[in-house]
Parts: C-alpha cells; sequence; structure tokens
C-alpha cells in the first residue's frame, strides 16, 4: 500500500483520534465535555500552550490549518463537532466545555476561520458568534499576523 506524503504529520491527529471519537462525539451531544480530549479535536495555534500535549497538537501555519481542512478524515471531524457544539442549547461554552478549554476552542475556531474564509467555513464564525460574541481570539490574531506579543498560556 503506498503510503501518502504527510508533510505536517497529520497522522498523529487521526491516531489520538481513532481511540476516543465515538466519545467525543456523544460528550458533545450531551453538552458536556467529560474526557480529555481538546488538543487534537480542536487543535489550536502552536505556542499558545506549555504542555506537552499543546505542544504536539499545536497547529504551526494556516498552510498546516488548511491541509488539516482538506484531511479526509480530519476536516469533516472538525466541521462535525463544530457543529455539535453549535447545537447545544441552553448552556454556555464554559458549561459545555469548562475552562480553558473554552478558551482554546475560542482559538480553534479563529485559527480555522482565518484559514478557511468564505461560506463553506461558515461554521466555524458560527460558534465564535454564538459563544464568544463574534469576537476572534486576540493572540491567535496576533500571532497568524505577525505580532510579538507574548501570548498568555493555554496548556
Amino acid at each position: 500500500m503506498a503510503r501518502h506524503p504527510d508533510p505536517f504529520r497529520l497522522q498523529r491527529f487521526v491516531d489520538a483520534q481513532d481511540s476516543v471519537y465515538d466519545t467525543v462525539v456523544a460528550e458533545l451531544r450531551d453538552g458536556r465535555k467529560r474526557s480529555h480530549w481538546m488538543w487534537f479535536i480542536f487543535p489550536q495555534l502552536a505556542g499558545l500552550g506549555s504542555s506537552a500535549m499543546a505542544q504536539r497538537y499545536g497547529i504551526a501555519s494556516l498552510a498546516e490549518a488548511r491541509a488539516y481542512l482538506d484531511h479526509e478524515l480530519l476536516g469533516p471531524r472538525l466541521r462535525e463537532c463544530t457543529r455539535l457544539v453549535n447545537a447545544v442549547r441552553g448552556r454556555s461554552i464554559q458549561e459545555i466545555l469548562g475552562r480553558p478549554d473554552d478558551l482554546k476552542l475560542r482559538s480553534c475556531m479563529t485559527l480555522f476561520a482565518r484559514a478557511c474564509p468564505g461560506e463553506q467555513c461558515s461554521d466555524f464564525r458560527a460558534v465564535l458568534d454564538r459563544y464568544f460574541g463574534a469576537a476572534e481570539d486576540p493572540v491567535t490574531v496576533d500571532r497568524l499576523d505577525g505580532s510579538d506579543s507574548e501570548p498568555p498560556r493555554r496548556g
């Protein structure tokens, strides 16, 4: 079997998701995250977290984020999980994910909304609109825009 090139090492996300994805979907449908999967289901820009998991699953660039979205498994899973978060009724994002995972989600949605402007990625903007008053994560925006400001850590 021929291996496909993987310049961004996206297989690390597939490997991490494979054993827990059904649990993730069930938790999001229930409107409450109970287990530990945030880093590889809703990845954020590299450098925003200091934990080993944040470092392992950080997205290094808009190019990597676009490759993630274009991946035959990861892109659809990210969109599905994003829609599930947006479908939860009667709970705040803090009640759904807890802290600091609510901040990680905002970072993730900002990253992927920027990587994929336009209607095909409106789900990311919808989460920002609904849970964060349409405000992007300023630290992610600064990093993407090349700012040298020191970000807070989001383990």
